[in-house]
């Protein structure tokens, strides 16, 4: 699907999906954005919904700045998912005690490991533990004197809101292993930090909205962010595959001869350098994952809607880029006025999951329909499988 360029005086404004269905807060948003002196451009895609400062479900290009308001206090939050070897008849016709061996391996919620994981019995894929941890004593020191017992522990858990682990069944019957999640309580720690710092510059004084503060290249303060918002998003990336191997020994520990192939893990709250249209540019993806050609991805839809494994199409006019999911429709306030723990039963029936009220907020009522969202964007992403929740764990 071609995308509509909205009219404005400023940084162009690419949209995929129906322009009609932004609401006027998030439209406010993307004009504003727009306007600022720094943005190359913006685009949006076709789950976008209104954020603070910027719109989720948009890419904002800059040139030499960045806005912590617009990637968000999750940095890092992102997707990872795992073919394996099982099919849907290997799998029981009660799926409850998987469940619940889950939730009994990662901690969700507010959850928390009572020490710090011993990577060195897991097998996650990623190297590099000692420089990591190094790397913690050089963040902002106020934060990091405040969080350091609780980010070694929050390593390799859940969190709550729209995190999930899911086992999830393809059109061809085979099990996938997938889950959602980011920095925990270390990256938004960070994240206000900066936030609140970027809004005490000068530069940022007659700014229409506060949250659009930005840092600005070749100056200390954005130096600062950058280093905290890069190891906040390489803890976002270990927190998943700790996570990931956890489930792997989970199952396995069920399924002794189940196998698994080679994780995709995309982040979709974060902020890459890259080059577009022969510029050097500073792209902050709120809701949205790189597509570059070749690149997979990970969309998933809500807890009783399918979700996509993509390979990217490396459409330069999204920057690269395609939707992170299905996007909500309403705010979970409004979710939770609207709709009832029996709606959520009725709306996830077939699918092993949480069905209290206590996640009414997370009902894929509250969503928008994934199929339109993935009909949007034909021309940024090719679907390689499509999969469906048996399995679903919320914090």
């Amino acid at each position: 699907m071609p995308f509509t360029t909205l009219e404005t005086k400023a940084a162009p404004i690419r949209l995929w999906g129906d322009v009609d269905s932004v609401e006027p807060q998030a439209r406010s948003q993307l004009y504003n954005i727009a306007a600022l002196p720094w943005v190359h451009g913006v685009a949006v895609m076709p789950d976008v919904h209104y954020g603070i400062g910027a719109t989720v479900g948009s890419v904002i290009a800059m040139r030499g700045a960045v806005s912590p308001a617009a990637v968000g206090v999750d940095i890092g939050c992102g997707m990872t998912a795992q073919r394996t070897s099982l099919t849907a008849s290997d799998l029981p016709d009660d799926l409850s005690r998987l469940r619940s061996a889950i939730e009994a391996a990662i901690p969700v919620g507010r959850g928390m490991h009572k020490s710090s994981v011993d990577v060195k019995g897991l097998k996650t894929g990623l190297h590099g533990w000692h420089e990591f941890w190094s790397g913690f004593d050089e963040l902002a020191g106020p934060v990091a004197r405040r969080v350091e017992a609780k980010a070694m522990k929050q390593l390799g858990t859940l969190g709550g809101g729209n995190h999930f682990i899911e086992v999830c069944l393809a059109d061809d019957d085979q099990v996938w292993l997938m889950l959602h999640s980011g920095s925990r309580y270390v990256g938004n720690a960070l994240a206000e930090h900066h936030i609140e710092r970027a809004k005490a510059l000068p530069h940022n004084a007659d700014l229409p909205d506060p949250d659009l503060a930005v840092f600005i290249a070749d100056t200390p303060q954005m130096e600062a962010y950058r280093r905290d918002l890069y190891w906040a998003q390489d803890y976002a990336r270990r927190n998943r595959a700790i996570m990931m191997a956890l489930l792997r020994k989970a199952v396995r520990k069920r399924f002794p001869k189940a196998r698994f192939e080679a994780e995709i893990s995309a982040h979709h709250n974060y902020v890459a350098e890259e080059t577009h249209d022969g510029r050097e540019l500073l792209v902050t993806r709120k809701g949205a994952i790189r597509a570059g050609k070749g690149d997979m991805g990970i969309i998933p839809g809500s807890m009783g809607a399918s979700s996509f494994i993509v390979r990217g199409l490396g459409n330069g006019a999204s920057f690269e880029s395609a939707s992170h999911g299905a996007g909500r429709k309403m705010s979970r306030n409004a979710a939770k006025r609207r709709f009832t723990a029996e709606d959520l039963a009725a709306q996830t029936e077939g699918v092993e999951c949480r069905k209290d009220a206590g996640v009414v907020d997370e009902i894929p009522g509250a969503y928008k329909d994934i199929e339109a969202v993935m009909a949007a964007q034909t021309d940024l992403v090719e679907i390689t499988a499509r999969l469906r929740q048996v399995v679903c764990v919320k914090g």
